[in-house]
């Protein structure tokens, strides 16, 4: 890793870190990805070769600079918020972090964007948004992700209760394996079996 894309990093999460300790509106909050789990997504997305990413939940673009760099210049993030105000402070540092082209800004709900991919579309998708919303996206983000490939669910320690529906579906499912890693804030690892 470059040193300035390091520093730039170093610096969102910082800024994400003081902002949410100075607030307690949920909307207003970073509620950024710990730079462990960074390491972790760029470790699996190298690992897996994964090119055509797909983030639910973008904030202010920290998770996203994680996976567009480990992506490289032949791949792509599709990121989605729905929040104009983090969509333009996220645009601003896709573009600082020099890596802009390789990430496509989607403003709007995730469950209707969800419901209009095509099946086997994403080789990797991490999820990080509203956790309510889960269980309703399931059969989406069942559908869209390719066979072999790998879905990646941010707060499954931190807030495992409330993904308590969310787990019985996934373990419900013959088609899914899975594992739970103390990293982060617990990052829940699922593969689609192929």
């Amino acid at each position: 890793m470059e040193p300035a894309f390091a520093e730039l990093l170093r610096e969102l999460g910082e800024f994400g870190e003081a902002n949410d300790s100075a607030t307690d509106d949920r909307s207003r909050k970073m509620l950024n990805i710990t730079p462990d789990t960074g390491k972790f997504l760029a470790l699996l997305v190298k690992a897996c070769k994964a090119r055509n990413i797909l983030e639910i939940g973008t904030s202010n673009g920290y998770s996203t600079l994680w996976l567009a760099d480990a992506v490289g210049p032949e791949g792509s993030v599709t990121t989605v918020e729905r929040a104009d105000d983090k969509v333009k402070m996220a645009e601003r540092n896709f573009r600082r972090a020099g890596l802009h082209s390789r990430i496509r800004q989607i403003t709007d709900d995730a469950g209707r964007f969800l419901a209009s991919r095509e099946a086997g579309e994403y080789d990797f998708v991490f999820l990080d948004s509203n956790r309510g919303e889960y269980v309703g996206w399931w059969d989406s983000l069942r559908r869209i992700l390719a066979d072999g490939c790998l879905l990646v669910v941010d707060n499954a320690v931190s807030h495992a209760h409330q993904l308590e529906d969310f787990n019985r579906l996934v373990e419900a499912s013959d088609d899914f394996s899975g594992v739970l890693l103390p990293i982060g804030k617990g990052e829940l690892v699922l593969l689609k079996d192929s």
